[in-house]
């Protein structure tokens, strides 16, 4: 293997940059000169433009996420802008759409739908593009989160179907149909001792879920059933130990349990609650 491959790829080892060989392909494949696809068993240097290659490199060094790098990363059927200033959408988070067409088997139903901090606007993108007649309001607290779902509702043609909002569910007067969030859940102390790539390069403020990461359920149980029309449905991602509290905290609110999902690595992840 070329010379040039080996040095970078024992860099990216060096640092224990997990996966290395794929992040040198795609750190390449970022930086090349010409459309054709860089592979590491055909490599030559000529098709790449080295100072591009080398910032992005460093950046990789210093732990930031590729995704963060290539301001890239999939989600459900769609590829999303992300930066420092949002959340990466993650492959759990896709069973909130999952759990979404299981109930409204319709797809061309005209729900309302609420999605709370919708960051990169993942969530709401991906049910505009499974509810084509659905009307959504995408909330967050963050003026440059806005500005990242802005970005990606324009770039996939989603205005009409999708209205952003900077506020928080106590400003929200209407009522939904679907109400879903991945709202931050981790404990005050599990920040310190989340990785570098989280902690370093994703927004603080979608990570705190307060002391016991369980700030934002509390709130839900009050506010949530007031903005719920009769027959709808909340979807909320939890952390993978908070099923029993959620359970609890919810219990004294006017919404009926319906089913909890677990992800591909069997934790529990999505509680789905319908109105009572």
């Amino acid at each position: 293997m070329n010379d040039f491959i080996l040095n970078n790829l024992k860099k990216l080892k060096k640092n224990k940059i997990p996966n290395p060989e794929i992040d040198l392909r795609i750190l390449l494949n970022y930086s090349k000169k010409f459309k054709n696809e860089i592979i590491l068993s055909n490599f030559n240097i000529n098709k790449i433009n080295l100072k591009k290659f080398n910032m992005m490199l460093s950046r990789r060094l210093a732990n930031e996420p590729i995704s963060k790098i290539i301001n890239k990363k999939s989600f459900w059927k769609d590829d999303f802008y992300v930066d420092k200033f949002v959340l990466d959408p993650r492959p759990e988070t896709e069973t909130i759409i999952d759990e979404s067409l299981k109930i409204f088997c319709n797809k061309k139903n005209n729900l309302k739908i609420l999605d709370i901090g919708t960051g990169s606007g993942a969530i709401a993108i991906s049910l505009a593009r499974e509810f084509e007649n659905a009307d959504i309001l995408a909330i967050d607290i963050s003026e440059d989160a806005i500005k990242i779902a802005n970005k990606n509702i324009t770039d996939k043609k989603l205005h009409n179907q999708i209205k952003l909002k900077k506020t928080t569910i106590n400003d929200i007067n209407e009522k939904f149909d679907l109400i879903v969030s991945n709202p931050p859940y981790l404990a005050t102390k599990e920040l310190e001792n989340i990785s570098l790539e989280i902690r370093n390069f994703e927004p603080f403020v979608s990570l705190d879920g307060g002391e016991d990461g369980l700030n934002f359920y509390r709130e839900f149980a009050k506010k949530i059933p007031k903005i719920m029309k009769s027959n709808a449905y909340f979807i909320i991602e939890i952390g993978a130990k908070q099923y029993d509290d959620c359970r609890e905290i919810f219990s004294v609110s006017s919404l009926k349990f319906q089913k909890k999902t677990q992800d591909l690595q069997k934790k529990d992840r999505i509680i789905v609650f319908s109105k009572l």
